[in-house]
């Protein structure tokens, strides 16, 4: 992309500039932007530049013309006091911003905290049974009583991953997703838990299936294939060594891979003889599978699994919880790789169920240290989502900096970020 060197003389609203200073020398939230007014241009003046870089592809406008007049008696009062009042926002937005990493913190050590209980849960549940599903219930009941606690939920993109959790992580992941979805579908507080313990054991038939198996690269043979779908049947035997889990969760581990079409495993059943919360399982259970392949090779960004589920699997999965599915994690979901309207790239941070339109995103911003990467809310930066982009297509620079996540974890709080 060409860039241009050029006198502070020849700016006017529509170019993007590049200011040769270090972030913390000037008063604008970024170091490269779009100017949007004449006062903007003053300050740049008032900040003492001769020079500044200036982004042809990037503009609305073009430079001035070199012999352009400019006025010699700018209002240096009316430009010191906007220079102030960006001075001010900056700061705000700072103070915002250190607010944000602050609860993301608490919120990353709630995830922690509950991956470690999914961890243990998992390895009792062979020798003590009974103790796992107790564990797991309390650790279920308490993420379903914060989640019907508020209503205004953000979810958040975790850090990320082993590999080899990768369990883990998508049986936490399926139960958070799931008692959202339900939460916002209407469902009773009853089966709000009922689905967050089916998220956790779910897929607990994969403890018996080989690790050749489960992580191999590339297509499974026949015989393969078989053996994994036999999970569903090893989970339901898994689960009938506690007496105390509930029925349900037997059902829908049993079924969490049967399509409404008839298509899925292991009964091949239709519609209404799949259960109604084995439907919406399925649903986020594709979602979670999709992002996450057996097949790292295979696996897709966010937005293009939203988009190919909502295109090619509707004759498949319940399309109400699909749709909720949706609108609860927006077009473009945590971990997705953005460019907004501003040129920027960015990663997707955290959705608020109640402003799908404007994410939260970390901003790459070469000028600033990625250990204090800008993370904006886009409707307070008057920025848009013009489209997603892969990760695999960043450039280096660019990709060390956002680190788009490889497994794509998420968790929840009530409270309004940024």
């Amino acid at each position: 992309m060409a860039e241009l060197k050029l006198t502070v003389e020849r700016l006017q609203i529509g170019v993007f500039v590049k200011l040769p200073v270090k972030w913390g020398e000037h008063p604008f939230m970024f170091t490269s932007f779009k100017i949007k007014s004449q006062e903007q241009i003053e300050v740049i003046r008032n900040l003492g530049l001769k020079h500044v870089i200036v982004v042809p592809e990037k503009s609305d406008k073009p430079p001035l013309p070199v012999n352009h007049k400019v006025d010699e008696s700018p209002d240096d009062k009316n430009s010191e006091h906007s220079k102030n009042a960006l001075w001010d926002e900056k700061r705000a937005r700072i103070d915002e911003l250190k607010n944000y990493r602050r609860n993301l913190q608490k919120v990353e050590k709630e995830f922690d905290r509950s991956m470690a209980q999914v961890r243990a849960v998992m390895s009792k549940l062979q020798n003590r049974p009974l103790n796992a599903v107790e564990d797991a219930t309390t650790l279920v009941n308490n993420l379903a009583e914060d989640l019907l606690s508020g209503e205004n939920i953000v979810l958040h993109l975790m850090n990320d991953s082993n590999e080899a959790d990768n369990f883990y992580y998508h049986s936490l992941n399926v139960s958070i997703l799931s008692m959202m979805l339900a939460k916002a579908v209407g469902f009773s507080e009853r089966d709000i838990k009922l689905l967050g313990l089916a998220g956790l054991f779910h897929d607990v038939g994969k403890m018996k299936i080989p690790d050749t198996v489960l992580r191999k690269q590339g297509k499974l043979t026949p015989q393969e294939n078989n053996l994994l779908k036999m999970h569903t049947k090893y989970g339901v035997d898994f689960l009938k060594l506690s007496e105390t889990i509930p029925e349900k969760v037997k059902v829908i581990a049993e079924q969490h891979h049967e399509y409404l079409d008839g298509s899925g495993y292991p009964k091949q059943l239709k519609g209404d003889q799949i259960d109604r919360l084995s439907q919406l399982i399925a649903v986020v259970n594709e979602y979670d599978s999709l992002c996450h392949p057996r097949d790292p090779k295979q696996s897709r960004i966010p937005f293009t699994v939203i988009a190919y589920l909502y295109k090619q699997r509707k004759k498949q999965l319940n399309n109400g919880d699909l749709g909720v599915l949706i609108r609860l994690l927006g077009i473009y979901p945590p971990g997705s790789v953005v460019q907004l309207s501003s040129g920027q790239i960015g990663l997707v941070m955290s959705v608020n169920s109640e402003r799908l339109l404007f994410p939260t995103v970390q901003v790459y911003d070469a000028a600033i240290p990625r250990s204090e990467a800008p993370i904006i809310d886009l409707e307070a930066a008057g920025l848009t989502i013009e489209k997603a982009l892969k990760p695999g297509a960043l450039p280096e620079a660019v990709f060390e900096y956002l680190n788009p996540r490889t497994r794509i974890s998420y968790f929840f709080d009530n409270n309004k970020s940024l």
